[in-house]
Formats: structure tokens, C-alpha cells, sequence
């Protein structure tokens, strides 16, 4: 007996419709399972082309060796592992405190500590202004640093403003004299945090977007948002992030006790603050301004102080490659 079924010309485009809706279906489902995954902002970041890596460069301020001559800070840092050094602000020398170069020094004497520095082995990248942007006479300091910083091959000259607050106005209008000025000589002018008006981030980038000069650009100095202003730095840094050129790097604890610390000694997650630099194909210095351990009493050996830039350092090396593997 012929058992083959026959299908009528309505009952095949029927069958066509029903095989077509399905497929349909099936299809849609996966588009839009797609798009669901799509959204979630892991996977955003990773279908963006790649960016180039950040040059994290982490540097050990002298400013922890303070207490000890400026050529036994730089021993201890190149000892410790470093490449780079941030020059601080004075160190004791036979028994005085001397600044690392005072504000009217020749241009020549800061060439002589650059070169002091490569003959160790290790990069300057950073010296304090050692003075307010609104204080009189300001202007005149800022030109000295910035022809100094450009004789040392320093790229950057650090400042901030006074904790009971400063002069926005003020700030802006010498900002955008000495913005040209230094990016002239090849330097930055960065701003950091340092409570009062300009205690964030936030506040810091508003004034330099106002200057709209690269030769002025933000420092960010998480360990002071959190002590001075008790502000969140992982938030406030996504504020201000795409004109952060530095760090002034120090931690901070409010439990057990409120102090600064080292890097990954507090409470401040540095995996957090860095991620959004971590591909921006800069030069970015992480300067270690603060190595010491909570709750410790501060070293009087300088070995000890050797000891914890080590571990700073290590510390930092493992979260940027981290964030950049």
C-alpha cells in the first residue's frame, strides 16, 4: 500500500510560515540575549580596541628620609629598588634643615641634583613649589621652580592650596600666565589635594579646566581626600581622572586609629583608584609621599625607613601590572 503522505499546496505554505516564525524566534532570542550581555560594562571594555598601557612610573618621595641627609635618601630609594625619586621638601643636614633647593637657587644647582640623581641610577620627577598659588610673590617662585625643574629634567612641579582655603579667581589668573611658561620648559604644573576649597579632586579639576593650559594639570592625592575632607577618593577620582598626569601616593586609616600610611597599608583600594589610568599611554608618576606602617612609631634608622619604600614599592608594582595584564 502507498503510504506517502501528500500535502496540499495551502497545508506546505502553512507548514513554510510556522518553520519560518520559528526560526524567527529562535533567532530574536539570541540577538537579544546578546544585547543583555552586551550592556554590562566588563564586556563593553573588553570589545573596545585596546588602548595603550599607562607607564606607571613608581617613584619614593626623599620626604620620608627627612630626617636624614638628601644623599642618604636617595641611597636608601635606589637601595629599595626604585628607578625614579621625587625630590622633597628639606632634609636634615648636620643637624639643620635644609631645603632640598631653595626657591631662588640658579637654575645650575638643580641640573647638578638631576644629575646626582641619574649618577645613582635613579629619574627625578617631581619638586615642591614650596608655595601657595595665591600667596604674594607666588608668581616669581613658580618661574624659578619651573626654569629649575626644566634645568633638573624634572617634568613635573607640585602644589596645592592652603588647608583654610584659597583664591579661585586668584589661582586661575596665575595659572594661565605660567601655564605657557612651562610647557615652554617642558614641565607641568600639577595640583594636588590638600583640604579646604581644594580638597578633592572635583574642586582641583574645576580650576584647571577653567586655565584649559597643559602646562597646568591635576596631582591626586587620595590619602589627603579621605583625611582631610573624609571623602570618598575612589569616587571623587573618577571626577577629575581624565586630568590627573600624577600621584602623590599615601594611604589612610579612620579605624583603629585616623592616620595616613603607606600604600596598601589603609583603606583606600589602589586596584580601584588606578584601573581608570591604567590605559590612558601617558607617563603617569606614583610618587610615594607616605611608606610608613599604622599605629607604628615612625623608624630612626634609616634601614628601617629603606625597609618599608621596599615594600611600598613592590606593593604598587604588583597592583599596575595587575590592572594592566
Amino acid at each position: 500500500m502507498d503510504r506517502t503522505i501528500s500535502i496540499e499546496p495551502f497545508d506546505r505554505r502553512r507548514l513554510l510560515q510556522i518553520a519560518a516564525a520559528g526560526l524567527s524566534g529562535v533567532t530574536l532570542a539570541t540577538v537579544s540575549s546578546t544585547h543583555a550581555r552586551a550592556v554590562s560594562p566588563d564586556e563593553q571594555a573588553q570589545t573596545r580596541p585596546q588602548q595603550k598601557a599607562t607607564r606607571f612610573q613608581i617613584a619614593c618621595m626623599t620626604l620620608p628620609y627627612a630626617s636624614f641627609p638628601f644623599s642618604r635618601a636617595l641611597s636608601g630609594i635606589k637601595s629599595a629598588g626604585y628607578r625614579y625619586v621625587a625630590w622633597g621638601t628639606t632634609h636634615d643636614e648636620g643637624g639643620k634643615s635644609v631645603p632640598v633647593i631653595a626657591a631662588d637657587a640658579p637654575a645650575g644647582q638643580a641640573k647638578e641634583l638631576g644629575t646626582k640623581c641619574r649618577d645613582l641610577g635613579l629619574e627625578p620627577l617631581m619638586m615642591f613649589s614650596m608655595v601657595y598659588p595665591e600667596v604674594p610673590g607666588a608668581l616669581e617662585v613658580f618661574q624659578s621652580r619651573i626654569r629649575q625643574a626644566s634645568a633638573a629634567g624634572l617634568p613635573h612641579v607640585l602644589t596645592f592650596g592652603h588647608t583654610k582655603g584659597g583664591n579661585r579667581k586668584l589661582w586661575v589668573e596665575r595659572f594661565k600666565q605660567l601655564g605657557p611658561m612651562a610647557r615652554d620648559h617642558g614641565v607641568t604644573i600639577v595640583v594636588k589635594q590638600h583640604g579646604g576649597e581644594t580638597g578633592t579632586g572635583a574642586a582641583c579639576a574645576e580650576i584647571i579646566r577653567e586655565v584649559a593650559d597643559d602646562g597646568v594639570k591635576v596631582n591626586y592625592d587620595a590619602g589627603n581626600v579621605m583625611d582631610y575632607l573624609n571623602v570618598d577618593p575612589i569616587a571623587d577620582f573618577r571626577t577629575c581622572c581624565d586630568e590627573v598626569r600624577g600621584f602623590c601616593l599615601k594611604d589612610h586609616r579612620n579605624v583603629p586609629k585616623d592616620e595616613d600610611c603607606g600604600p596598601g597599608f589603609g583603606e583606600i583600594d589602589h586596584y580601584k583608584l588606578l584601573q581608570p589610568v591604567a590605559f590612558t599611554g601617558r607617563d603617569m608618576p606614583l610618587c610615594c609621599e607616605n611608606i610608613f606602617a599604622p599605629l607604628l612609631p615612625r623608624p630612626t634608622d634609616p634601614d628601617e625607613i629603606d625597609a618599608l619604600a621596599r615594600r611600598a614599592r613592590e606593593f604598587l608594582d604588583v597592583v599596575t601590572r595587575g590592572l594592566q595584564s
